[in-house]
């Protein structure tokens, strides 16, 4: 942290080999990082690296506490900011940001983007390792060209009108995504929320808008007291209250993963692989919930 502070012009990582292995060091990220420049006057550009994801690892090797981190936000979940990408005014009245991004050129351009910009935020980026392997996490050369940039969220532009749209961060979108492919549910959209905080209020909006008949649901892997159910739920109804893309009265997100716990996941793989089949089946299967 020090180091980035003195150096504001250097791109400065710190990886946890698992994102858990931050935990012990919550106190830093409570007393310094989350509120470097509220409290104590001071940009900071320093890249937090947690690797995130339910694989079946037991409980001390799958959450990196995604929900103390967005609980640390500073945004209002009532009320939509100036969303013009271009005046970056939602970014800069933000304390920091959280990403669980999904493809190498995403990766790419929110590490860039902490070098390019003339301000500096704090970066916590959740995605896992097991993307690095994964055969359908790639992308195009193209997709690093002049004129690409960091997405914010990732639409589902294959299916047109869904009667299902699920919403979700990290990994658990190519699990989802091989479901529905294996049973060609082409009335199922998937979309994806890369940088969670602070939370693209018009992108989701305009999702949801694209699936008027559709019920919305949000999809994770954590229990319903973790990951980022807590934070994107009133969020997300935000959007589409501001953009008037429903009733805002009758509008509601559904949920879709595990139970309430008191710990991160099961120490069982057998168990977590039960659990995993279970909430993919839930979200793809139009079964249960």
């Amino acid at each position: 942290m020090g180091y980035s502070q003195h150096h504001p012009d250097q791109l400065v990582l710190w990886e946890a080999q698992f994102g858990d292995f931050a935990n012990g060091a919550q106190v830093m990220t409570d007393q310094y990082v989350s509120c470097s420049e509220q409290k104590w006057l001071r940009q900071l550009g320093l890249v937090m690296l947690l690797p995130h994801g339910h694989d079946g690892a037991g409980p001390e090797h799958s959450s990196a506490r995604l929900e103390r981190y967005l609980q640390m936000c500073d945004d209002p979940e009532d009320e939509v900011p100036d969303m013009d990408e271009r005046l970056r005014r939602q970014i800069q009245a933000a304390n920091w940001q959280i990403v669980n991004v999904t493809t190498p050129a995403n990766y790419f351009h929110v590490l860039r983007r902490q070098v390019v910009r003339p301000f500096r935020k704090p970066l916590i980026v959740m995605s896992p390792k097991a993307l690095l392997r994964h055969p359908e996490c790639v992308s195009n050369l193209e997709d690093f060209e002049e004129g690409t940039k960091f997405k914010r969220f990732i639409p589902d532009d294959e299916v047109t009108s869904a009667k299902r749209l699920l919403m979700c961060t990290g990994k658990v979108y190519y699990e989802l995504a091989a479901r529905r492919a294996e049973l060609e549910a082409n009335n199922i959209a998937i979309a994806r929320v890369e940088q969670i905080a602070p939370f693209p209020f018009d992108l989701v909006a305009k999702e949801v808008a694209k699936h008027p008949d559709a019920e919305v649901f949000w999809v994770q892997e954590e229990p319903r007291n973790q990951g980022a159910w807590t934070y994107v739920r009133p969020r997300i109804e935000t959007a589409v209250q501001h953009f008037n893309t429903h009733d805002a009265d009758a509008f509601r997100v559904k949920y879709i993963g595990r139970p309430t716990s008191a710990a991160t996941a099961v120490g069982s793989a057998s168990w977590h692989k039960a659990s995993q089949a279970k909430l993919i089946n839930a979200a793809i299967d139009l079964g249960e919930e």
